[in-house]
């Protein structure tokens, strides 16, 4: 099988292991409200998620501290040798993260990534306006739905893809592809699923095991 595309989730395996959104809870110092919403509503009602947090605990608030955030996120050691490699490969690449885009469009700008899929904090003249789109909510079915649409658009199979993540919310997107690895992973339910494990926090690891 030759691969035509690779993913990679972004929490713990582009930058080091943070939870964006906890992260940026503890900047607008709304952390406790926001861990007992996290709690209550991530897994059974995103939707309602979206509405007590954004729509009311950040809006109106000033976007600098995420700006600040996003900037100050660390790269995992290995991370520049992997899209070298995978570009010296004419692989496609893609992230797919319940992650910010904003933190996705660092990425691209330091690496050039073809395509982007992440959950988008709208900001409007400096503040965050209380809008919040999210097309990959939690993760989870979301994820593999991006790679089938993704796959569908360029004309290729799932089981052409790679896809790299680290936690039980990809779970959905390993069955997709033809190619998953576990990365520095906690999970004993993704390890399971997965075509390989790494552990290690260095990412460039996984090279051993792309197309060669």
């Amino acid at each position: 099988m030759s691969f035509k595309l690779i993913a990679f989730d972004i929490d713990g395996v582009i930058f080091k292991d943070v939870n964006f959104w906890l992260e940026l809870h503890k900047k607008f110092r709304t952390l406790e409200q926001g861990k007992i919403l996290t709690e209550k509503y991530l897994h059974t009602n995103y939707k309602r998620l979206v509405e007590e947090v954004v729509e009311k605990l950040w809006k109106g608030k000033d976007a600098k501290p995420y700006y600040e955030l996003i900037n100050s996120l660390e790269y995992l050691p290995g991370v520049k040798e992997v899209f070298n490699y995978i570009k010296s490969k004419g692989l496609i690449t893609a992230l797919i993260s319940a992650s910010s885009i904003d933190v996705a469009r660092r990425i691209q700008k330091d690496f050039g990534v073809d395509h982007l899929f992440a959950n988008e904090l709208i900001i409007k003249d400096g503040k965050v306006s209380g809008e919040f789109l999210w097309p990959i909510a939690e993760g989870c079915e979301k994820k593999a739905q991006i790679i089938r649409d993704l796959c569908k658009d360029l004309n290729i199979s799932p089981k052409e893809a790679i896809y790299i993540g680290d936690s039980w919310k990809d779970i959905e997107a390993f069955k997709e592809v033809g190619l998953s690895i576990a990365f520095n992973s906690n999970s004993e339910e993704l390890k399971k699923v997965a075509t390989h494990i790494v552990e290690s926090n260095n990412l460039s690891e996984v090279i051993k095991y792309l197309p060669a």
